[in-house]
């Protein structure tokens, strides 16, 4: 059975004083999913707004990712899977690193 969807991540991004903040939020058509994360500029620190952007969208996408993750052990273990199965049951996805 072949299947596609489309996912959309948005991020929004505030800097002020400093402080940057992202708000990221995965719509899956179904559910949606918000992460926050935040990046502070050491007053010392050349101002490159940039790396602020970078460091708060990655850690509301971490932020994501997490949840996502907590989702999809939850789902797994509604269906007889998770933590508590046997090696090879015939359910569940193997974590690998790229």
């Amino acid at each position: 059975m072949a299947r596609t969807l489309e996912w959309k991540v948005v991020i929004d991004l505030v800097e002020e004083d400093g402080t940057t903040r992202a708000r990221a939020v995965l719509d899956t058509g179904t559910a949606t999913i918000t992460g926050h994360g935040t990046a502070h500029r050491n007053p010392q620190d050349v101002d490159v707004p940039e790396i602020g952007d970078e460091l708060a969208a990655a850690r509301a996408m971490h932020s994501l990712t997490r949840q996502l993750m907590k989702a999809a052990d939850r789902d797994l273990e509604a269906v007889g899977a998770g933590e508590g199965s046997p090696p090879g049951a015939g359910y569940g996805w193997p974590y690998t690193t790229p």
